[in-house]
């Protein structure tokens, strides 16, 4: 019988472990993500969900990602499963992960529901403000059973963004043009997480106004709009020479100014930690902006 009790209770303690280790957590899409254990092989197919998933502690664990995974460095050694716009779904397939993470506005629709037909569990991410980033880490360290470090790094990014907040907060507003791209003349509208970052350091995206992620719109109306600051990424660490096209319409306040600013898009276009160091620059970007304003 003392054999029989013990045995009981060992079932039920290896039970209720069992039970412990199922996780679940709500995706940006509202969509509940329960895996019976932590993820052990996951999949990312954007490069700033990989970035995310280490700063979450759970880097060790990504099996395949998409070109351009280049943060941190070990990233770079990660099975290529495509690009996040053009993904090779049997390579993912291959892999046999237990998890993918999904960026929503990147990756087509119909490969997602491709792979979530095929039985894969599936965590869709949007995150559109600031804040969603540390509630992103911290989502994702529960999925990959690494809560400790994610908890630790969502709340560094918090206390930092609160510093951000309360420094540049209350500042005049600076109206500001961003541009993604000069070929399309691309821009950043209203849900974009860019247009947070300028609502931040107290500043006015003069297309925020627009609904779509990335409108494409007219110089004409960029002229109309007649920013005091325009804001360029462009493709890589280098100022893109295509800002400098400005310089031929003096009537625009930021060209007037000399108010034609740089942050390098890795700093800025990924939903990571890395987002505040864009942040600070253009903010330090606007303060400047507001510096060069004719004294009365």
């Amino acid at each position: 019988m003392e054999l029989a009790r013990l045995l009981l209770i060992a079932w039920l303690a290896a039970a209720g472990s069992l039970v412990q280790a199922e996780v679940a957590v709500v995706d940006d899409t509202g969509a509940t993500v329960r895996l019976a254990q932590p993820a052990r092989r996951i999949v990312s197919l954007a490069p700033h969900l990989t970035e995310t998933l280490f700063a979450a502690g759970a880097g060790e664990r990504v099996v395949g990602t998409v070109e351009y995974s280049d943060y941190p460095p070990a990233a770079s050694r990660i099975t290529r499963v495509g690009g996040y716009s053009r993904l090779d779904l049997e390579r993912v397939a291959a892999l046999q992960p237990d998890l993918i993470i999904a960026w929503q506005s990147g990756n087509a629709a119909a490969h997602v529901d491709r792979l979530r037909a095929l039985g894969f569990r599936i965590y869709v991410s949007q995150p559109n403000r600031i804040e969603d980033v540390a509630s992103e880490i911290e989502r994702l360290g529960v999925l990959a059973g690494s809560a400790p470090v994610a908890g630790r790094a969502a709340e560094a990014f918090r206390q930092r963004f609160a510093g951000l907040q309360k420094r540049y907060g209350s500042r005049p507003p600076v109206r500001t043009f961003y541009e993604i791209w000069k070929q399309p003349l691309m821009t950043v509208g209203r849900q974009q997480i860019i247009s947070d970052v300028i609502r931040l350091c107290g500043g006015d995206n003069v297309f925020g106004q627009l609904d779509t992620m990335a409108p494409t719109v007219t110089v004409e109306a960029v002229i109309v709009a007649n920013p005091e600051a325009i804001v360029a990424s462009g493709m890589g660490e280098a100022r893109p020479e295509w800002l400098d096209d400005w310089l031929r319409w003096t009537t625009i306040t930021a060209v007037a100014r000399g108010n034609l600013f740089f942050v390098p898009p890795d700093l800025i276009q990924r939903h990571t930690p890395r987002l505040l160091d864009g942040a600070d620059l253009l903010c330090r970007h606007l303060e400047t902006a507001r510096s060069r304003r004719p004294t009365k």
